[in-house]
């Protein structure tokens, strides 16, 4: 082709054209990639992006958090980068989290004022409450979240005094561990004595009977009945045995206990020689219960049985689920359980055994006033109705899977949690579990490593000399 000089315009043109798409094109890339951001986390468990709980959290935050951080702003300390990656995280669903940075070289007297102790730690704030976070990772980040969100302090209170389960104990079947774990949830839990202190908190958020090993007292029966009856929340870890003297209460709750002790054929597939431990995977459809995915084991359980032909004549019904179930091959054994065991008909209960109920009623609101008709019926205002306060009530027939020995045993930690959390009305809390990191080391056989080390010992070096000697002897010939 005649190269010419309108030809040469032509190229010199389309050649200034290309030139300016192409940096319009750069510099919209550049301004998309500003304006939209797009990750993703390709590690084994997704560590480096929030867990679900999380999410589901922030999404429930109304108001803006703010969190200062105490760091220095040195190249040698990470602490600030890790702390940015960290937040950025919780920006990413919840874009009103507010980050500060404060470095203690600079501005110690205000370090002092916040007082601060460690380099790294976080002052987390929401609404006028605020909380010190030492260790910044996801997962205490989020339960001091928890902690902010919650309205109140939510207390428990265990009865003492007839040889219960102590919440602080040590022991195998204290639930020391337990309590210590709600109270990094914002949990508060304390003794109660009837005998010493005849009357119960009014600001109880949840009653705890664990494991009695001697009878109540009448008059105690009486105050746990009165509790109930103002419409008092309440949590019974009923072991094997005797009721000691609570039998009224079950009365009043319209619940009875199966004779004998449940006998789980399937724990022996799983490695448990013990035939009174009960693996509980069938979960009633509740609140308790939503999305929980693990399995649950529970020592000597006993069965319960919810009189719902006695809840019928009651004034006040109570709405009751079957929230953890036995299989269908389990059994509630009466006799010794030494040699073969078997179902043996008779006195003996056949599964499936309920293990633990949730139960409960609306309650009329303080104050209000229901007129009677002539009839005795109850006149339904003619305004629209506010809604009522809840009751519940959690009857486990097992107290020792919160024990100190068996609360780390697969999913109990996780339903004890579940389970107060629902009592005390703050059932959309979830525990956030901690996740490792599996993907961080490299296991190799010790062959496999020999080999590595020939390789980059003689290999690498070998493979560097030849292709130098390829290439030189190549431009010798030319």
């Amino acid at each position: 082709m005649e190269i010419t000089p309108k030809t040469r315009w032509q190229y010199r043109l389309q050649s200034g054209l290309f030139l300016v798409l192409f940096l319009a094109v750069i510099g919209l890339l550049a301004w998309i990639s500003h304006r939209y951001s797009f990750e993703a986390d390709w590690t084994a468990n997704g560590r480096n992006t929030l867990a679900e709980p999380s999410v589901e959290l922030l999404k429930r935050i109304p108001e803006p958090v703010t969190i200062v951080a105490v760091a220095r702003n040195t190249d040698l300390a990470p602490t600030r980068r890790k702390i940015e990656e960290l937040i950025a995280r919780y920006q990413a669903v919840k874009p009103d989290i507010r980050l500060e940075f404060i470095d203690p070289d600079t501005e110690p007297d205000k370090v002092r004022q916040l007082k601060v102790t460690v380099d790294g730690e976080l002052i987390v704030s929401y609404g006028n409450r605020s909380e010190h976070v030492t260790r910044p990772t996801e997962e205490t980040l989020t339960n001091t979240l928890q902690r902010l969100l919650r309205s109140g302090e939510r207390k428990l209170v265990f009865l003492r005094g007839h040889g219960e389960r102590d919440p602080g104990g040590r022991a195998n079947h204290d639930y020391g561990s337990f309590l210590r774990f709600l109270e990094s949830k914002g949990l508060k839990g304390e003794t109660l004595d009837l005998n010493q202190s005849p009357t119960i908190p009014a600001d109880t958020a949840v009653l705890v009977i664990a494991g009695p090993q001697t009878d109540y007292l009448p008059g105690e029966v009486k105050l746990i009945r009165e509790y109930l009856e103002k419409g008092g929340n309440l949590l019974w870890l009923h072991d094997p045995g005797p009721l000691h003297g609570l039998a009224d209460l079950a009365r009043a709750l319209h619940v009875d206990f199966v004779k004998g002790l449940i006998v789980d054929p399937s724990t022996q597939m799983l490695g448990i020689p013990d035939p009174s431990f009960v693996v509980v995977t069938r979960y009633g459809k509740h609140p308790i219960t939503r999305d929980f995915r693990y399995m649950t084991i529970y020592p000597r359980a006993v069965g319960i049985r919810f009189l719902a032909k006695a809840n019928q004549d009651d004034e006040r019904p109570w709405q009751y689920t079957q929230f953890l179930l036995t299989v269908e091959r389990s059994w509630s054994e009466t006799g010794p359980l030494k040699g073969a065991i078997a179902y043996d008909g008779g006195d003996e209960t056949p599964g499936p055994l309920t293990v633990g109920l949730a139960m409960s009623r609306k309650l009329p609101e303080a104050g209000d006033k229901q007129a009677k008709d002539g009839k005795g019926k109850t006149v339904t205002p003619k305004d629209k109705p506010k809604p009522q306060p809840e009751q519940r009530v959690v009857i486990v027939g097992d107290g020792d899977f919160l024990s100190n020995a068996f609360l780390g045993n697969q999913g109990n930690r996780d339903m004890g949690f579940n389970i107060v959390n629902w009592l005390s009305h703050d059932d959309a809390f979830i525990a956030i579990p901690s996740r490792s990191a599996p993907d961080t080391r490299l296991t190799l056989s010790e062959s496999t490593w020999s080999l590595l080390g020939l390789f980059f010992l003689f290999g690498l070096p070998g493979l560097l000399l030849g292709t130098g000697l390829t290439i030189w002897i190549r431009r010798r010939r030319q």
